[in-house]
């Protein structure tokens, strides 16, 4: 009797460096042919191959219908059906459809109680909802199921971390890496914890092993190069950042954080290399939106900083920050009004934003409401008394 590979590949993300990262991996599996399949060549029936997507090459929908044959189907055994309904409840959280995921997990632990996977993924979806507890329940049992289980031990971390307890996550991120010390996820974790700790030392420590354990692991070297930036040192940030994206030149995080350092360093025409090449990956990534606009402002194309502002702002209207530097182009150019409105948007999500009262203020004058200029610059200067220095050298009087 032949066997055949049905697998689901693993998945995992990171989430901008600096912050614990938050999405959860989720295990490679494997199942076997029914028992009265026999097939020399080894091939694995349409609905498997569609059901397993090796490779992510389907979108969810297809992955979805191919699983539900399976399940369908009087020919498969029921651990062979809870293996689909695990695959289905991973496309149903590809779509954002945390219910039929957890069903499905739910309906793959009915059949197998012993199978591990769907309780970590079941865990995932969980903490996709905002339900920490119950997600740490469910990684929990994966782990009590299997001790060594790195993942679900790394997975249980983050979500420690996300209840504001890093001191657990540490200690599942120390058990993730006594079981398995060649996990470069389970370091990086780590390492994300002690920078927030402010423990920077420890912190290049876990992401240097996580580079040696896998030398391949671009969020590796772009959290070790963010902490250099924030240490000051960027020719070392760029080198890393630059490694990162060597391999995988559509990570939007090291190239967004890249264009960071160039600007850090004057190079305007580099770090707008960077952010443009980050809106062509990703024309969504609103951070990047954001950096190239404040380019555009600094280098006098106004109009073209206010468009991408404007895009950021349709991505995340309650950006008082974006606000307020689109009330300081509007101003630039004059348009008084739409400043105006800028800067009170801004207000109202942010009321000690000194910056948006002074500017607000600077534009009130020059539209003709002296009472109402002084007011705002007299709140402004009470918040940061250094405001009209700060300001005036961004050309603002």
């Amino acid at each position: 009797m032949s066997m055949i590979r049905i697998a689901r590949a693993a998945a995992a993300a990171a989430a901008p460096a600096g912050a614990a990262m938050a999405a959860m991996a989720v295990f490679a599996l494997l199942g076997a042919a029914p028992a009265n399949a026999q097939n020399s060549t080894d091939q694995v029936p349409p609905e498997w191959t569609l059901c397993n997507n090796e490779g992510n090459l389907y979108p969810p929908d297809i992955v979805i219908d191919g699983c539900g044959a399976v399940i369908r189907s009087a020919n498969w055994s029921a651990q062979q059906r809870a293996v689909a309904f695990n695959n289905r409840g991973l496309a149903w959280r590809a779509t954002g459809d945390f219910d039929h995921a957890i069903a499905d997990y739910d309906a793959a632990l009915k059949l197998d109680p012993g199978y591990v996977m769907p309780l970590n993924n079941r865990a995932g979806a969980w903490w996709d909802k905002g339900d920490f507890d119950r997600a740490i329940a469910d990684y929990s049992a994966a782990v009590r199921l299997d001790p060594n289980n790195a993942v679900a031990l790394t997975n249980r971390g983050v979500v420690w971390r996300d209840k504001g307890n890093i001191d657990r996550a540490i200690a599942d991120y120390d058990e993730a890496i006594r079981v398995d010390p060649k996990y470069a996820t389970a370091f990086i974790y780590r390492g994300n914890a002690w920078r927030e700790k402010g423990d920077l030392g420890r912190a290049a420590a876990d992401y240097g092993a996580a580079i040696e354990s896998d030398p391949m692991n671009a969020i590796a070297f772009n959290s070790r190069a963010s902490l250099y930036f924030i240490t000051g040192d960027v020719d070392r940030a760029l080198a890393y950042y630059t490694q990162a994206i060597r391999i995988d030149p559509k990570y939007v995080l090291a190239l967004n954080n890249r264009g960071l350092a160039w600007r850090d360093k004057g190079d305007l025409d580099r770090a707008f290399a960077d952010f443009s090449q980050v809106i062509a990956v990703n024309p969504r990534y609103g951070n990047a939106l954001i950096n190239r606009g404040d380019i555009y402002r600094d280098r006098g194309e106004l109009d073209r900083s206010v468009a991408d502002y404007d895009e950021a702002l349709r991505i995340n209207p309650r950006n008082a920050l974006v606000l307020n530097s689109r009330g300081l182009v509007h101003l630039k150019l004059g348009a008084f009004d739409k400043s105006i409105l800028d800067y009170d948007a801004a207000l109202r999500l942010n009321p000690q934003l000194a910056a948006a009262l002074y500017g607000r203020g600077v534009a009130k004058r020059k539209a003709g409401d002296g009472a109402g200029a002084d007011a705002d610059i007299t709140a402004a200067q009470a918040i940061r008394p250094s405001i009209a220095q700060e300001l005036s050298r961004s050309g603002v009087e």
